[in-house]
């Protein structure tokens, strides 16, 4: 009776709701009411792919990491190194850069694995950083703190050109991120998703119900390594540069702060906490300068002292109370 009332439970959960239906226009509305910042919001449907990433294995599985944006990094530089020999197509781009940061993430897996969650930060920390100095050091490959310049991508489909406006680019970064989210969202709600969860919950009962507690860990890192590759594949293409940033600790940290703000365990939380993170980003850093970080770290000790298990999180107790 448990395991039907289970199967039954995720099978509602997997249908969509009036109100995602609303989310998700919400992209088009943005395209032609804010005209002038499709850049912005292109980095932010970049920023919520790549949140949407670290929910997989934080959120679902309960896998710490401190060192994600190693995989951002190996995708952006896999996609540029790509159109510099000469392959500028952004499919085969986004292609390449999430297969070679899932070959990442599947071998450093083994490592993550081993361990509790302070030796997961750890390591997840110690992978990052020896790609970040290793990206420093092949400055004949990577540009080193210079950047990679002259990354030349083609038109997508070759029809659509990536113009100066931001136009296709935005919608190319939509696109990718309802796709991508769409194909997140079957797999939380499969017997495999629901596995994750409870592993994350009880690692040790699992493998008494024969559940095979590494292989799903490790299929998830992996999983979780191609979205963050595919993410900074997309970040090369629509900014034709790569930078070193890409690698650093401060974007794993802030990853890690966006997925706090909306919430774990939701991948609407990662998409959230990344709008409602890069938006005040860009508006309290025209507005201070140098004093923006003081005004977003009192909004997280907000969210998190008065709204548990961040915006998602609030949100779901309005709809219950409300319901």
């Amino acid at each position: 009776m448990s395991l039907t009332f289970d199967n039954t439970r995720s099978r509602r959960a997997a249908n969509w709701h009036t109100a995602e239906y609303g989310f998700w226009m919400l992209p088009i509305v943005a395209y032609f009411v804010f005209p002038e910042n499709l850049a912005l919001l292109s980095q932010i449907a970049i920023t919520a792919l790549f949140a949407v990433s670290l929910d997989l294995i934080l959120g679902y599985a309960g896998i710490v990491s401190l060192g994600h944006a190693a995989f951002f990094g190996v995708g952006a530089y896999a996609a540029g190194l790509l159109a510099q020999a000469g392959w500028g197509d952004p499919i085969l781009g986004l292609a390449c850069a999430g297969v070679v940061a899932g070959l990442v993430g599947w071998i450093t897996s083994f490592l993550v694995l081993r361990g509790t969650d302070l030796t997961r930060l750890m390591v997840t920390m110690g992978v990052a950083s020896m790609l970040y100095v290793s990206a420093n050091k092949l400055t004949g490959i990577t540009g080193g703190l210079d950047g990679m310049q002259g990354v030349d991508m083609k038109p997508l489909f070759g029809q659509f050109a990536f113009d100066l406006y931001g136009k296709t680019a935005y919608i190319y970064c939509v696109a990718v991120l309802f796709i991508l989210f769409w194909l997140a969202r079957r797999i939380v709600h499969s017997p495999f998703g629901l596995s994750l969860q409870g592993i994350r919950q009880n690692v040790f009962r699992m493998p008494a119900l024969g559940t095979p507690v590494n292989a799903r860990l490790i299929a998830v890192y992996t999983l979780g390594a191609v979205y963050a590759g595919i993410a900074g594949g997309l970040l090369t293409q629509t900014t034709q540069f790569v930078s070193i940033d890409v690698l650093s600790f401060s974007r794993s940290a802030e990853l890690l702060l966006i997925l706090v703000l909306g919430g774990t365990g939701s991948l609407y939380g990662g998409i959230l906490g990344a709008a409602i993170f890069m938006t005040m980003h860009n508006y309290l850093s025209d507005i201070d300068p140098q004093y923006w970080q003081f005004w977003l770290g009192l909004l997280l000790i907000f969210v998190v002292l008065f709204a548990r298990g961040g915006i998602m999180g609030a949100l779901r107790t309005v709809a219950k109370r409300l319901a």
